[in-house]
């Protein structure tokens, strides 16, 4: 086993301008953790120049890297894994979360690899569903530790690692907000009509009447035009917005920008176990105008029978999934209906634990728990043939996962809402919420509406 090579740097509690200083590199990525304002959260991870790179469009993957690329139809999944293999031969790194390995995400329309569903809504984000990089070193700040390090795999070329270190010793301001200010030519647009809405939001419920789910997660998709810096408008997003789980990664035109409060699963080292966790969110509600009226909505929530079963059915869909691949007896819920609050809404949050079997990787994990049941419902197949059958548009990289799998066998990825996506000309979001029988469309249109108003909102404001 070979050790990793770390360098200290010099603390900044606002990562933004590490990222800055990097971001005109190739492929470079921004796992953020909002911090200083993001009430929870505690990693920045940022990377850049992936020695290959993974895309996966519908059944082919291309397979990028210094001699060119190639295409296949192997499983996406096996093909991380295979990527990921030459580098795990390292020495243990005690609480550094990322020591190279692979970044990037896996898109919801990956789930089509994973469950056997139609092929019926239109493609309107032209990004791949799957796009994953194999990254030699990465920058990781710890917020609770107030530490900076560079982190270099045994693989990293020396030339990286100075080129890095070079541009780290001298950051500036001007980094920052550099570039031609962002701006959007159109406002938002939905792509469903709020009648059409509530028609599907009808069907849902005729279906769970009629025994084919408990509950179907439905959203919406907003589209506008802009021009100018995506990075420009992904500052101000987590300006407005701070989230323990956000993302920035921008290649040729295209981008994703992730304010994202869940996180899907983890995997952490403890005593020599890998240790599991999942903290799906179901149940949304407004921040108050005052204080007074915050602690009245939050009352409402936690007391909210709706919102406390919708989190009970997904509790109990992740207690599967994950147990495919956790040992026998280890999966608990320490944590059930705990309330968690954000800049803009407080939400619902349960914790589901588990210990993952010796003979299982955090791929494996991740493949078999894929896409998140908190934003598919339960049961996952049915309930994704029914998104497939009624929201319009493909979902491309939300609510699919965003994050990293470490050469340490470390992962942490998120959920990928509050995530909005562009494609060069187009900037596309979505926002959406769990339906169960007791369901009321307008109320659930305006909580699907709120969990996003912030977002385009702020964008329409540049």
């Amino acid at each position: 086993m070979q050790p990793v090579r770390v360098k200290d740097i010099a603390y900044l509690q606002d990562s933004a301008l590490l990222f800055a200083a990097l971001r005109d590199l190739p492929e470079a990525i921004w796992l953020d953790s909002g911090k200083p304002r993001s009430l929870q959260g505690c990693f920045d991870i940022i990377s850049a120049c992936p020695d290959q790179l993974l895309e996966t469009r519908g059944k082919v993957t291309t397979v990028t890297d210094a001699g060119g690329s190639r295409s296949t139809t192997e499983d996406p999944f096996q093909l991380a894994t295979q990527l990921l293999q030459p580098l795990l031969d390292i020495e243990p790194c005690a609480e550094i979360p990322f020591v190279g390995g692979l970044l990037g995400y896996f898109g919801y329309d990956l789930g089509r690899s994973v469950v056997d569903i139609p092929n019926i809504a239109a493609t309107v984000a032209d990004l791949p569903d799957m796009r994953v990089g194999r990254y030699l070193w990465s920058l990781v700040v710890n917020h609770e530790a107030r530490r900076s390090q560079l982190i270099f795999h045994p693989l990293c070329p020396v030339s990286v690692e100075t080129e890095i270190s070079e541009r780290l010793a001298s950051i500036s301001d001007r980094h920052l907000t550099s570039g031609q200010k962002f701006k959007l030519t159109s406002p938002f647009k939905p792509t469903l009509c709020k009648d059409d809405y509530r028609q599907s939001i009808a069907t849902i419920k005729n279906y769970i009447a009629s025994g084919d789910c408990y509950q179907t997660n439905f959203t919406q998709h907003l589209s506008a035009q802009y021009q100018g810096d995506l990075w420009l408008a992904y500052l101000a997003l987590r300006e407005a917005t701070p989230a323990p789980y956000g993302a920035f990664w921008q290649w040729s035109e295209q981008a994703i920008l992730s304010i994202s409060p869940e996180r899907f699963i983890k995997t952490d080292i403890e005593q020599d176990q890998i240790c599991v966790e999942s903290k799906p969110i179901k149940g949304t509600i407004l921040r108050g105008s005052s204080v007074e009226e915050d602690q009245e909505n939050a009352i409402q929530l936690v007391n909210s029978s709706k919102d406390r079963a919708e989190n009970l059915m997904i509790v109990d869909l992740l207690r599967n999934d994950l147990g495919k691949n956790c040992e026998p007896g280890s999966i608990r819920v320490p944590k059930l209906f705990s309330l968690e609050s954000f800049p803009n809404v407080h939400h619902l949050v349960s914790t589901v634990n588990g210990v993952l079997r010796s003979d299982r990787s955090a791929i494996d994990l991740l493949r078999d728990s894929f896409p998140g049941g908190s934003i598919t419902g339960a049961p996952k197949k049915r309930a994704m043939e029914i998104i497939e059958e009624l929201e319009p548009v493909r979902r491309s990289v939300y609510c699919g996962s965003i994050g990293y799998i470490s050469a340490s066998r470390r992962m942490d990825t998120n959920i990928a809402i509050r995530t909005m996506v562009a494609d060069g000309t187009s900037i596309h979001c979505w926002g959406g919420g769990g339906i169960v029988a007791d369901s009321e469309a307008d109320a659930e249109y305006e909580e699907s509406m709120n969990k996003i108003r912030a977002l385009l909102n702020c964008l329409e404001a540049l």
